[in-house]
């Protein structure tokens, strides 16, 4: 229609946003100014402004816990930051509808009425969230898949209760915090399968079991380990009563999918199927490191080769006079936040060589702090010269 202009909106947050460098405008209170403690500012880097605006943003966390945010793929800390500057938070003005021209043009009065439309402050805050990216919450999952882990026996257990202490996909994204992808992650590491529709650790000994038969069967039907086919391996085991999804979970645990055309194969890693041997050799208590060499060695499975360096991380050497002694001491078992850790890791001996140390702070990654600086924040360090090798203790 002849002679109309494009409509907008009156004052509010846009009047602001639009004002020129170096000019001023006039403010006011708002008819609603009040504390509004409903909502809070959050300030957050552009990168994940998508997430945020498409609703990809969920925030975790149990009344005993501080909150975090998690985006489909990562886990950032909640904190709140105060500021000694006022800042007003103003809402969006009122729309201006298109006016016509012979209503519109010299009219002292409706021009005089828009530029009476001001922004208007409903809010004054003095602290704002900001975001901090932070390595996921994965503790609490391992506490609880190991509330009940799978048992081959355990559907005639006479005490059997249906789901208790069992975890669904959705149970564990309402508890665990961290994001989706860091969840599938945690579970990965942790070997659990979805058993049933529940997320279950495997009980060691089965795992142990199962591995056991896919040796002796490797050997019964000529299997080379470094070509398992995933089809015959699952039939022979479910034959003998072993669920498929295990034995997957065992050929996945212990070994590596390979390339082929036709079917899927399986390697099993030589390094992680030793140290199964190796903890199953050890068991729980302290033994001499001479003794555990023979035990070990004599019961890898042939072609495999037994080295002390795939123990890193896995046991402690001790010197008792002349003789060396090893035990356990899994790094798996420990926490994963950095503060539990080392608190862990002095409880068990005051003061740690780098060489012994390394092994059990490799996995910890914290954004923006290097190994280096995790020392720095929670040891001592102490080196009598240059040619001695440095020692770690508590700060």
């Amino acid at each position: 229609m002849e002679g109309e202009t494009n409509g907008g909106w009156g004052g509010g947050a846009e009047s602001v946003l639009n004002l020129v460098p170096g000019s001023s405008i006039s403010i006011r209170y708002h008819s609603l100014f009040g504390a509004h403690d409903d909502f809070l500012l959050l300030e957050a880097d552009e990168a994940l402004l998508p997430d945020i605006l498409h609703n990809r943003v969920t925030i975790r966390g149990q009344t005993d816990e501080e909150a975090v945010l998690c985006t489909p793929s990562a886990t950032y800390a909640m904190k709140f930051v105060g500021t000694s500057n006022s800042v007003f938070l103003i809402p969006p003005g009122e729309p201006i509808l298109p006016c016509m021209k012979d209503t519109c043009n010299d009219s002292k009065s409706n021009t005089s009425a828009v530029h009476e439309v001001v922004p208007s402050v409903i809010k004054v805050a003095s602290s704002n969230m900001e975001l901090v990216l932070v390595a996921p919450r994965l503790d609490k999952l391992k506490s609880l898949l190991n509330e009940r882990p799978y048992k081959l026996d355990e559907d005639v257990e006479t005490d059997f209760q249906h789901n208790r202490s069992l975890y669904r996909w959705q149970d564990l994204l309402e508890q665990i915090q961290a994001s989706e992808q860091e969840l599938r992650d945690g579970l990965k590491a942790l070997s659990a399968a979805e058993i049933d529709g529940f997320w279950r650790i495997i009980d060691e000994k089965t795992m142990d079991e199962i591995l056991n038969m896919v040796l002796n069967n490797s050997i019964l039907h000529g299997w080379p380990l470094n070509a398992l086919k995933e089809d015959e391996v699952v039939s022979v085991l479910e034959a003998d009563g072993y669920p498929r999804n295990i034995t997957l979970r065992c050929l996945e645990t212990f070994g590596n999918m390979v390339e082929s055309s036709g079917c899927s194969l399986w390697s099993l890693d030589e390094k992680k199927v030793c140290l199964r041997f190796a903890l199953q050799a050890v068991g729980g208590g302290k033994m001499k490191l001479e003794i555990f060499l023979q035990k070990w060695r004599h019961s890898v499975p042939s072609g495999m080769h037994a080295d002390l360096k795939m123990l890193e991380g896995e046991v402690l050497y001790e010197k008792l006079g002349f003789e060396t002694w090893i035990r356990a001491f899994r790094v798996s078992a420990l926490p994963s936040t950095p503060a539990e850790r080392f608190a862990a890791l002095f409880r068990e001996r005051p003061r740690w060589n780098w060489k012994d140390l390394e092994p059990y702070i490799r996995d910890l990654h914290v954004p923006g702090l290097s190994s280096e600086g995790l020392l720095i924040k929670y040891t001592r360090r102490s080196q009598p010269s240059a040619d001695v090798e440095p020692n770690f203790s508590a700060r």
